[in-house]
Formats: C-alpha cells, structure tokens, sequence
C-alpha cells in the first residue's frame, strides 16, 4: 500500500512541478528553474520519507558549490532526484530517453544539461563535447553530475564505466568526487514497489585529474562499486535480494 500511496502522489507532483518549471525556464536566467528544480527534489526526499518509510542518509560532504565532477553510482530512479537534492545547484548528464517527457526538453536546455545518447558512441561523444564547452564558460562553482556507468543496474551488481567521467574531469580540470549508494535497495531501478529502509548517499575522496585514462576508470569504478557492496552488505536485511539482470563485470577490465 504505501508504494502504490507513494507513486500515485510522486507521479501527480512530477507532472504539477513539469508545467511549473516549464514556465519557470521562460523567464529570464536560470535561477528560478533551478529553484523550482531542487524544490521538486526535495519535496521528493520528504515524500520518501513519510510515506514510502525511505530515510535517506548522506555520509561523507556533498560538494555544494565546488568545481567537481561527481560521478555516481546509479541503482535507481531516484539517483538524480536525491542527488540534486542533497548537492544543490548542480549541472548534469543524462541520457535522451528524459527528452521523452512532455515539457522536459525545454527544461533540460534551459538548466544547462548534457543530453547524450544512451546508446553511446559517436553523438553520444559529440554531445559530451558540446556539453563541456557550455560548462567551460559557466561559473566554476557549478558541480557537473555524471552516472558514468550509463545505465541503471541491479543491486549487486555493475557495468563497465564509460569514460565520460574521465573527459569531464580533463577538460574542465576537475576532481572526480566517487560516490557510492544502496538507494537501489530502497526503490530498485525504475520498478513499482518500494521497500521501507534506509538510503545512503556517500561521497567519498575526490580523485584527482590524470591523463592515464584507464588507471583512472579503473579507481572511481573501484572505489564506487566496492563501497556501494559494503553499503549494501550493512543494509542487506532491509530487503530480500531480486532477482539480476545483469552481472558485475570484473573492475580490473581494461578499456577500449
């Protein structure tokens, strides 16, 4: 009952705050939108909160207002959500298949986004590129998001990391702030039911810009995936595992 409580009202918030923040992203600026943004990011975490049981715990400093790319671990719809709820005014990459809600292109243009194809390759690189000149010229305070695994994956479980994470931290010269979660366990990938628990969001120590691309993907998928097992583990009797539809790739593989 209260995943079916909460759906019903998070999905009639999502589509009131769509047709704000539409008419928020005619005015001049962006500050409003992004306001109206981080409100309806909030207002989500209290309704995980109060009516699906879902406490979210953050550990470690969320990098409000810092030039950072924060690379996360991605289990769940709510990843973003969260995220942006918790860091504040932060620009992000996500995939076209946002584009394919009402109202939300115009949105996402106007708070900035780096929209990529899902499927990667060519445009997928050209949209990156695209999106670090636009974060070039944008104020240095403004952490950029990225789910370097670009896809979102089962408890337990991981893809290789892409290596968008890595493009971003060089060409903006930022350090990459690894961030690992359980929230999979609370409200698994974009599925109905949700489980009563507790989330946790951790921010882990940035890693520095490096030119050994794979040395670099090699730490952040370490440091993410290792810790997000031993979140998992600590938070293991909140649900009975489902079943994977994925399996881990090993870290140690080396990239094309």
């Amino acid at each position: 009952m209260r995943s079916f409580i909460f759906n019903i009202t998070y999905w009639s918030i999502s589509a009131v705050y769509a047709v704000v923040c539409f008419l928020l992203a005619l005015l001049p600026g962006r500050w409003a939108l992004m306001h109206g943004l981080r409100s309806y990011c909030r207002l989500t975490v209290l309704l995980m909160r109060h009516i699906a049981g879902i406490k979210v715990e953050v550990r470690g400093t969320p990098p409000k207002n810092q030039p950072v790319v924060i690379a996360a671990k991605h289990q769940s719809w709510g990843d973003g959500i969260v995220m942006m709820a918790k860091t504040g005014n932060v620009n992000f990459v996500c995939g076209d298949h946002m584009l394919k809600f009402p109202l939300i292109g115009h949105v996402l243009k106007k708070a900035g986004a780096i929209v990529v194809n899902n499927q990667g390759g060519a445009e997928a690189k050209a949209s990156l590129s695209d999106g670090i000149s636009r974060s070039q010229d944008e104020a240095c305070e403004r952490p950029v998001l990225i789910y370097p695994e670009g896809h979102l994956t089962e408890v337990g479980t991981g893809l290789r990391y892409r290596s968008g994470a890595w493009r971003l931290s060089q060409e903006l010269n930022r350090p990459v702030v690894p961030v690992a979660t359980n929230l999979g366990q609370c409200w698994p990938q974009q599925r109905w039911e949700k489980h009563a628990g507790t989330a946790v969001i951790e921010f882990l120590e940035p890693i520095e810009p490096s030119s050994d691309r794979d040395a670099f993907l090699f730490e952040l998928e370490m440091r993410a995936e290792t810790r997000s097992r031993t979140l998992e583990a600590e938070f293991a009797h909140q649900r009975q595992p489902l079943h994977c539809q994925h399996t881990a790739e090993p870290i140690a593989e080396v990239r094309a």
